[in-house]
């Protein structure tokens, strides 16, 4: 394997990252979502990444299946709506585009490893959140970032992984040490930088509010790049340039045209 380290001098990286493929103008975290995504100009996306019951990862954000497929017309009513409690086989033959628009009727949930094909072929980067199902963070983890390692194993620039989860993050960390790793934060909890350093990120993805000088500026001086989420007004995203920020995330693919 010839996975190339990620450091803060050398970041691959583009600036500007599709939030879930397309933001809210297509099914989230599906490929139809990519292909608009990329047809607005974006070469680097966002996307949440669970496990199916059968250890096939998959994209998905909630934990649940209702918002974002038709589990509740396809599975039978006394089955879990835990997306993560059933197999790959069943999860791909559920509707992850009708509860968007009739336009996107039909769109199946993806398969990491399609997403990754599709970004490999086409020069795409990727952010992959780690996303597990309660319970088996680190499990995940660490299958998310075998994946990675093997899908990625001759690209020029591997996919960074992040995670709200420590458990994840360690399960990811003690797989693949090699491939690049994000602490997602909403808040700035006691010891967020130490956490990082310690789970040997690269990276800080937070909420966009929580940047400022100080903060911007403790990442940069530990090695380690800032991102955001989820920015959607030009005023925010003009706040985070001043600031110095490497990396955000929106869904206004129709807004924002992305720069380096």
């Amino acid at each position: 394997m010839s996975l190339q380290t990620v450091s803060f001098e050398l970041w691959p990286y583009p600036r500007w990252i599709a939030h879930r493929g397309a933001g809210k103008l297509a099914p989230e975290n599906t490929l139809a979502a990519f292909r608009l995504g990329a047809s607005h100009g974006y070469r680097m996306f966002e996307c949440d990444v669970k496990l199916s019951s059968d250890g096939v990862p998959f994209l998905m954000h909630d934990t649940l299946l209702a918002r974002t497929t038709n589990s509740r017309q396809r599975l039978d009513a006394a089955a879990s709506d835990v997306g993560g409690e059933h197999p790959w086989g069943e999860l791909a033959q559920l509707d992850a585009g009708s509860w968007h628009s009739r336009a996107f009727a039909g769109e199946p949930l993806p398969s990491f490893e399609n997403i990754a094909r599709y970004c490999l072929h086409n020069g795409h980067f990727l952010n992959v959140e780690i996303k597990p199902t309660p319970g088996v963070e680190r499990h995940t983890g660490g299958v998310v970032a075998h994946h990675a390692a093997r899908l990625w194993r001759d690209a020029a620039a591997p996919p960074l992984l992040s995670s709200f989860s420590i458990e994840a993050l360690q399960g990811a960390q003690a797989a693949e040490p090699c491939l690049p790793r994000g602490l997602l934060l909403d808040t700035l909890w006691q010891g967020w930088l130490e956490a990082a350093i310690d789970l040997g990120c690269v990276a800080i993805v937070c909420n966009h509010a929580l940047w400022d000088r100080a903060s911007v500026a403790q990442a940069h001086n530990a090695g380690l790049r800032a991102l955001s989420y989820t920015v959607n007004d030009e005023w925010a995203a003009q706040r985070l340039l001043d600031l110095g920020t490497d990396g955000i995330i929106t869904d206004r693919v129709d807004l924002f045209a992305p720069r380096a």
